[in-house]
């Protein structure tokens, strides 16, 4: 086996992988869809029901860099394993939950889980693959895994809460975790490695707490208030702890994240992009989902029918069309297209009328949006995974992973605030309730797009050039 031809067993093992984290992107937005039902069978009250899906972004979020830095330490195979095992076994307790604090709880273990499969899988792809176009074709298809399960999952959720129960929107991932986890053990090759240095724990302590504080004070700022002393009290409370985590950090002998990991110029932006990508991204998905049921009038499976064409166009590109790219010009100018059709995809929703046609209205920027995704995506991960040695390859896919879900988490709370308040003031203007739904829509539309450009602007200026050809093996070298 040399560089350049990967045996179809590293083939197999890769998408093995990428079923792994399919599942783990499908389980943030299937449960969208049987919120409702979830509520009147268990009976929780509105504010309740956020849990359902707050449960699982804390620990997600919380635990990623701890996940990549274990990772690191005790074998990438070996800790992919135990998450997938947790999130499987935290699958089924969510599918046989019966009360609402079993519902929740088995929730968080399930972002435990999932965080640990994510913060991994992604150190275990790169390993696989060490030539400049099988290593851009595989980041390619890893991308549309990540960015696209999540319109996937909105039609398999509308699909099993419909035809069986909400239950099963949990219980499918046992047959999926058992079979990954047996692939794997076959497929995938595991670093017997020993444990190398002590785990940071004061360092682990303090930033997890810290990511888990900010989240909730992101999940949470909507009903509380951005302003209010519980929001503030909340947010002051992580900033402390991250300047703990700095300080802990800059004198332990074995760091959690060696501070230097952000002199990697690459690693640095990649992540900010993340950060305003994921912002844009929930600005796609989640009020496109929202214009087409509350002011198109369309059922869930109707939704996520809408999402078909924009996720085939995202496969293809993703798969051949951003590899290409890659390899002919390099990540920089693949990287600021996407992202510049993305925004202009979702500057196109932000006129989207109250009485949209699917074919003139929703199509055209849904495409657009899928075209830019699908290109960005690869270059992107690229990026972030170029410039570090193998043995903290765990650490910066946590790093990447971390500012996606950061990204996603408070893009999605500032988006719907913005169009809550649009809402509100259009309503006492005098507005119609749907035109008034539509124009907070379009505001935060607007924001999204904006978030998405600045993302473009930074890849296409910032990012440290790569000859084309170089920019997938790159992550080879220490």
């Amino acid at each position: 086996m040399t560089a350049a031809a990967p045996a179809r067993h590293d083939w197999l093992a890769f998408y093995v992988l990428c079923a792994g984290v399919l599942m783990i992107v499908l389980d943030t937005t299937i449960v969208n869809v049987a919120l409702p039902s979830i509520k009147a069978d268990l009976g929780f009250s509105e504010t309740a029901l956020a849990w359902v899906v707050n449960a699982y972004m804390l620990t997600y979020g919380g635990c990623l860099l701890l996940a990549g830095r274990l990772g690191d330490l005790l074998g990438h195979r070996r800790v992919f394993l135990i998450g997938l095992a947790a999130f499987t076994l935290a699958s089924l307790a969510c599918g046989l939950a019966q009360s609402q604090l079993m519902l929740v709880a088995a929730r968080a273990a399930q972002g435990l889980g999932g965080a640990v499969v994510s913060a991994v899988a992604l150190s275990l792809i790169m390993d696989l693959f060490t030539g400049p176009a099988d290593r851009a074709r595989a980041m390619g298809i890893y991308g549309f895994v990540c960015a696209g399960g999540g319109s996937i999952g909105v039609l398999l959720g509308g699909l099993l809460t419909s035809t069986l129960s909400w239950h099963w929107i949990f219980l499918v991932n046992l047959p999926i975790g058992i079979a990954v986890a047996l692939a794997t053990l076959r497929l995938v090759p595991g670093a017997r490695k020993p444990f190398e240095g002590r785990l940071d724990v004061a360092g682990a302590a303090s930033v997890t707490l810290a990511l888990t504080l900010a989240i909730y004070a992101v999940v949470n700022g909507n009903e509380a208030g951005w302003t209010s002393p519980a929001t503030l009290g909340v947010l002051a409370g992580a900033l402390a702890l991250l300047a703990l985590f700095v300080t802990v950090e800059s004198r332990v002998r074995s760091p959690l994240i060696p501070l230097g990991l952000f002199r990697h110029r690459n690693l640095s932006m990649a992540s900010l992009i993340g950060v305003l990508w994921c912002a844009a991204m929930f600005a796609w998905f989640f009020l496109s989902a929202l214009y087409m049921q509350q002011v198109l009038g369309y059922d869930p499976f109707r939704v996520g029918l809408a999402f078909l064409p924009a996720n085939l166009v995202m496969a293809v590109c993703s798969v051949s069309l951003s590899a290409r790219l890659v390899m002919r010009f390099g990540i920089r100018r693949p990287l600021a297209a996407g992202l510049a059709m993305a925004a202009i995809g979702l500057a196109l929703f932000a006129r989207a009328p109250l009485d949209g046609r699917f074919a003139t209205d929703v199509l055209p920027a849904m495409m657009l949006l899928g075209l830019g995704a699908g290109i960005a995506f690869n270059p992107v991960l690229l990026a972030a995974m170029g410039d570090v040695a193998p043995d903290q390859s765990g650490l910066a896919s946590g790093v990447v992973n971390t500012a996606f879900m950061m990204g996603g988490a408070l893009g999605l709370a500032v988006l719907a605030s913005l169009a809550a308040a649009t809402t509100n003031a259009l309503d006492g203007a005098g507005a119609s309730t749907l035109a008034a739904l539509n124009g907070g829509y379009h505001r935060a539309f607007l924001a999204g797009a904006g978030a998405a450009a600045v993302a473009a602007l930074v890849g296409g200026l910032l990012l440290r050039p790569q000859a084309p050809g170089h920019a997938a093996v790159d992550a080879t070298a220490p």
